[in-house]
């Protein structure tokens, strides 16, 4: 084979693969919102439809305005995207700014066991939820904070924000100290330092940890179930797995909600698609 018939075969082979990658991504997804626009019977018919003969769009507006046939889990949708819109927007803003100085300081400031600290500081992630659920449930059982948003925020806050740290601490060390120092020289504080020249240089990368701290606290399912049981502190991650199983089976719409559920952090996602890139590629080299 020539050396053409070798590049147009490894670029073919190159898009096949990217492609089928896009296929597995996507194809679940699709089905999701597939199965939010049919009928149970469109779901149950066999042989499988693939494309429901009418769809409809009446499940969604059983879920957003309680229309006929809602059930009372459909009812509590409004309530529970709104509990997690709250608890993923102050734990991602608590985690990001505290995370973000933390970070600072053990790239910047040199103390006694500093080193050590950087490391165990991502060990909170290693630990599986299920060895921390009961400590965690006694905690928040004996402060009285069971079922309230509160106890989510600090939860989810306790495993986020070391993540944050640890992923703040490439981006800052991604920026060579000369230019901090040659702003402290023109006359900034450290502080000053701090917010004009190194916070914006590490925007993107800022921007990339929010979003993801975002999305984690956004799916978090495990301690939602366990410590909220009303519609003052659920989300809709527990929400969404009522629908097959304390109100009944109703995949239809427990495929709605998931399609719901699902478009904040997609759009999120979709709208900082720039600074994800540049976050990640600036937090993966040392200046």
């Amino acid at each position: 084979m020539t050396a053409a018939s070798n590049k147009n075969l490894i670029s073919f082979l190159l898009y096949f693969a990217v492609g089928l990658l896009v296929v597995v991504i996507l194809a679940p997804y699709l089905w999701l919102f597939i199965s939010s626009i049919s009928t149970k019977r469109d779901l149950t018919t066999i042989p499988l439809r693939w494309f429901p003969p009418e769809p409809t769009f009446e499940n969604y507006s059983r879920l957003l305005l309680g229309g006929t046939g809602a059930t009372d889990a459909a009812s509590q949708f409004g309530r529970c995207a709104l509990n997690s819109l709250i608890v993923a927007s102050m734990v991602t803003l608590i985690s990001v700014f505290f995370g973000s100085l933390s970070a600072y300081c053990l790239t910047r400031i040199n103390f006694k066991g500093r080193s050590t600290l950087s490391f165990t500081i991502i060990i909170p992630q290693l630990l599986p939820p299920v060895a921390l659920i009961i400590p965690l449930y006694l905690i928040v059982r004996r402060l009285g904070l069971l079922d309230t948003r509160f106890a989510l925020v600090m939860t989810y806050t306790s495993f986020i924000l070391p993540l944050v740290i640890w992923l703040m601490i490439g981006h800052f060390r991604s920026i060579p100290p000369d230019i901090e120092e040659a702003a402290r020289i023109d006359g900034c504080s450290r502080i000053g330092a701090l917010f004009r020249v190194v916070l914006p240089l590490v925007a993107p990368g800022i921007a990339a940890t929010f979003i993801f701290a975002f999305i984690i606290a956004w799916n978090e399912f495990f301690y939602a179930l366990i410590f909220s049981s009303t519609q003052s502190s659920k989300t809709l991650s527990v929400l969404v797995e009522e629908f097959s199983s304390k109100f009944g089976e109703d995949y239809v719409l427990m495929s709605t909600a998931g399609v719901l559920a699902s478009l904040p952090p997609v759009a999120l996602a979709l709208v900082f698609q720039r600074y994800i890139v540049q976050g990640l590629t600036a937090g993966s080299v040392k200046g």
